[in-house]
């Protein structure tokens, strides 16, 4: 039996399951970068150049989360920004910590202490109390 007799063997595919969630991962850190400059920039514009910062106290927030686009904005910024910066810490992660024992560690530390903040936000943005106009 030759080497022209050996029947060819298929190339291994790598693991298409991770080559997707990097993707995946890829994508939402452009996306939402471009989501965070335009958030940011309005969010800075309205609470510093709109706004005098020494106004931007309780009754403030509380004018301005009377309409509820207000809240959707303000999560957004928060979700998007606790995302984009969780996901970057994980690249950083996977590149620094070498051994799986201590990597898993530290993204579960990491993923738990996102998740508390996203929390907490959320529920201060939903239980803020609202005044009547």
């Amino acid at each position: 039996m030759t080497a022209l007799d050996v029947p060819p063997t298929k190339p291994r595919k790598p693991n298409s399951r991770k080559r997707s969630a990097e993707a995946w991962s890829w994508a939402f850190m452009r996306l939402s970068g471009l989501a965070l400059v335009f958030l940011a920039l309005v969010h800075f514009s309205i609470t510093h150049i709109v706004n005098d910062v020494v106004d931007t106290d309780y009754d403030f927030v509380l004018d301005r989360w009377h309409n509820p686009a207000w809240r959707l904005f303000d999560w957004l910024l928060l979700v998007l920004a606790l995302g984009h910066g969780v996901n970057g810490l994980r690249w950083i992660v996977d590149d620094y910590v070498r051994r799986p024992g201590p990597r898993k560690a530290v993204k579960g530390v990491l993923y738990s202490l996102t998740a508390v903040l996203v929390v907490v936000g959320t529920l201060t943005i939903l239980a803020f109390p609202t005044r009547p106009r």
